[in-house]
């Protein structure tokens, strides 16, 4: 298991579900590290959950997939950190 997979499995062991805006980043880091940047358009009307995933993955669009996996790691490992 790589490091970026193994980041995935510890963010689900976490005793305490992380905010929503930490629960965007992880989010947003895992779409960038694994489809690249976002494409498509972005959810309107009422779609608030969908908009708000869309508007974090654009915030760290033009990240490289290696850099935007190794935000994840670095940001499930501080949860980790705090968690424990």
């Amino acid at each position: 298991m790589n490091p970026f997979e193994q980041a995935q499995a510890d963010v689900q062991t976490l005793s305490r579900k992380p905010g929503n805006d930490v629960l965007l980043k992880l989010y947003a880091l895992y779409k960038q590290g694994t489809e690249g940047d976002v494409s498509g358009d972005r959810p309107g009307g009422f779609d608030f959950k969908g908009a708000a995933k869309y508007d974090a993955w654009e915030a760290v669009k033009g990240q490289s997939q290696a850099q935007a996996q190794q935000a994840y790691i670095d940001l499930v490992a501080s949860l980790k950190a705090k968690d424990a």
